[in-house]
Formats: C-alpha cells, sequence, structure tokens
C-alpha cells in the first residue's frame, strides 16, 4: 500500500468555544479524564521537545506524573504539569541552558492532540521524594545504576548496576540527588480536535498582558 493512500476520516466529535472551559488546565483535566474513562492506553504519555546549546529542537516521550489544578497545589512553583527524570539527562542539560519546552499529547483513540508550551523549573525535593518512594522497586534501583544518555559499552553493564544497587540498597532505595522531578509552567495551549476533511477544530489559549487567557480558533 502506498503512504499517500494512509489515511483516516475523523468523525467521533467537535470542538467549539463555547465547549471549552475558560481555563485551559480544567479544559486539559477534562480531557484527560474521558481518555482515561476511554481506556487508551498509556493517556498520560506525552512528547516532550526541548532545545540544545546549538539551536537544534529534540523530543522524547516521558509520562506525565501530575498537575496541579489550583496555585495552593503548587505552592510558590505555580501552575503546572510534572515528570520525573535523570538530571543529568540529554533533556536536563538542555532545560538547564533554555529553561522552556513543548509538550504533545497524542489521543488517537479519541481523535485528539493537546499541546502546550512553557517555562519548565524543577519541583521541589519533597515532591520528588513522594513520586520517587511511590515507584516500583527496581524503577528506585534503575534510578541509580543508569547513567541516563551517556555510552555504555553493553546491556550486560546496566545488568551488573542494577545487581550491584540492589545488593547495596535491599529494599530501601533512596532517591539519588541527580534524580527528580520538573514542572511545565504553561503559557499556551491548543486542543485539537479531528474532523472531517482535514477541517479539524483547534482551539488555542495565550495568556495576555495581565496574565488572563485568552481563546482563539486557528485554521486547520
Amino acid at each position: 500500500m502506498s503512504l499517500f493512500d494512509l489515511r483516516k476520516s475523523y468523525e467521533l466529535a467537535t470542538l467549539t468555544e463555547s465547549d471549552v472551559a475558560a481555563d485551559p488546565l480544567v479544559q486539559f483535566d477534562r480531557w484527560f479524564q474521558q481518555a482515561l474513562e476511554a481506556e487508551l492506553e498509556e493517556p498520560n504519555a506525552m512528547t516532550l521537545a526541548t532545545v540544545g546549546a546549538n539551536g537544534r529542537p529534540s523530543s522524547r516521550i516521558v509520562l506525565l506524573k501530575g498537575f496541579d489544578l489550583n496555585e495552593a497545589a503548587t505552592g510558590a512553583s505555580g501552575r503546572g504539569l510534572i515528570w520525573f527524570t535523570n538530571y543529568a539527562s540529554r533533556k536536563a542539560a538542555e532545560l538547564a541552558l533554555h529553561p522552556y519546552a513543548a509538550l504533545q499529547f497524542h489521543w488517537i483513540g479519541l481523535e485528539r492532540q493537546v499541546r502546550i508550551e512553557g517555562t519548565v523549573e524543577r519541583t521541589s525535593a519533597a515532591e520528588s521524594d513522594e513520586y520517587f518512594a511511590s515507584r516500583p522497586l527496581d524503577s528506585r534501583i534503575g534510578a541509580w545504576a543508569s547513567p541516563q544518555s551517556e555510552k555504555v559499552a553493553s546491556r550486560e553493564f546496566l545488568d551488573a548496576e542494577h545487581l550491584r544497587y540492589a545488593q547495596r540498597f535491599g529494599a530501601e532505595v533512596p532517591r539519588p540527588a541527580h534524580w527528580g522531578g520538573y514542572r511545565l509552567v504553561p503559557t499556551y495551549f491548543e486542543f485539537w480536535q479531528g474532523r472531517p476533511s482535514r477541517l479539524h477544530d483547534r482551539i488555542c489559549y495565550g495568556l495576555d498582558g495581565q496574565g488572563v487567557w485568552d481563546i482563539a480558533r486557528l485554521a486547520p
């Protein structure tokens, strides 16, 4: 089959300006809950795009592990979407240079996408500790065993490191200082609902000078 012939008509739903919430994080929560109810596979999987020192973008899939719906939930950190990773990884190095990122969710089962852009900051140590303690034991050991984004000699090296740290810590694995969370504080949202004839619905939110969200429709 030719790639020219691979296409699908999107006909499940519509999205209008009157449908969406005034607050984009509330709208995101609505769609995320619907993705959970639809039992989509890994609905919290999102593409994270960053920019390196050479000005070139890079992207990878990470997992959303929290998002704040009110300022009280975040203290001084502000509202946003949270994920966790190795602070010595490539993405962490890029975020240290350019603390801005873009996220994208693709819920193909609902014919939807969400794009989010904003500034990025580290979560508090307490937030990182809380999530790390909730991870499965092997994942906690893996955070110590893997020098993320570095070249390694072999798979056997990783397996040996995992065994070494498993023997060192047993069941009580502390969070490494080089591992923790990030929060993207949004400045832009776009909600995309697939429609027939490629005339998709695109509703975007942007912050005005007073910190109020402006809602607009974009051409597909």
